[in-house]
């Protein structure tokens, strides 16, 4: 029963602490972002991969239901703000549209209201992955036909996440085996196998990717001078200068 225990408290702390990394690094971003000047629709865009980053913590420590729900719906939030950030990014400086807000909004609000009355995991999931396929085709727009130089930022982002989102569908399938496959193997190896906490990782830094490549689409578009640069040459950072003066 020791054995049992202490795999479940293994993974219940893995899938509360792998969530550190939609937290801290996006809150970084945001503060970067408002230093440099830049449009707070990027600085929104950070804080609701934080707020995911915080519903799931709550929910993985807790495994409350109303925890759960905070974990869910900022996943709607925050993938509507990304979808508004990335299809706005050729419009003028500090411009707002508020058709897609409305539009983007009035979707929030029902997908809200519906999975509060019908709690089906699938329907959040389809709906989720409704605004991720908007991403995709937009980002494979730009880096296609407008900035193809680009694609490195962004198919990694979208591999990032594609690997999380796999092995998310393996932790479910074979969840009962991979749990005992856990108790024959040595803590730190059974630490590695936990699935669901490599989505939060790998789902958590591909978001991240995202609004890298999103704000290096919009202050390239501004003509300012952005650049990708790793903080002690591992974690990636977007540093923008201002536009040269004529």
């Amino acid at each position: 029963m020791a054995g049992v225990w202490f795999q479940t408290s293994n993974k219940a702390t893995g899938n509360t602490v792998s969530n550190l990394i939609m937290i801290l690094p996006p809150i970084y971003g945001a503060i970067q972002t408002i230093k440099d000047g830049l449009e707070i629709r990027y600085v929104f865009a950070y804080l609701g991969l934080t707020a995911v980053g915080i519903g799931s913590w709550c929910f993985h420590m807790t495994l409350q239901y109303k925890m759960q729900l905070l974990d869910e719906l900022p996943m709607i939030y925050s993938c509507c703000v990304f979808v508004y950030c990335l299809y706005e990014c050729f419009k003028p400086k500090n411009s707002i549209n508020y058709f897609p807000i409305v539009v983007l909004l009035l979707f929030s609000v029902s997908v809200t209201v519906v999975y509060l009355q019908w709690k089906e995991p699938i329907f959040h999931q389809v709906m989720y992955g409704t605004l991720v396929a908007c991403l995709v085709l937009r980002s494979v727009f730009i880096v296609t036909w407008v900035y193809p130089w680009l694609r490195p930022l962004s198919y990694t982002s979208l591999t990032v996440f594609m690997m999380g989102f796999l092995l998310w569908n393996i932790d479910n399938i074979f969840c009962d085996t991979l749990r005992e496959a856990r108790q024959k193997l040595p803590p730190v190896v059974g630490a590695v196998t936990q699935f669901h906490a490599w989505w939060h990782i790998l789902t958590g830094l591909g978001s991240y990717l995202h609004i890298l490549f999103s704000l290096h689409t919009r202050t390239t578009y501004l003509k300012h001078r952005p650049k990708v640069k790793f903080i002690c040459g591992v974690w990636p950072v977007i540093r923008v200068e201002p536009p040269k003066k004529n």
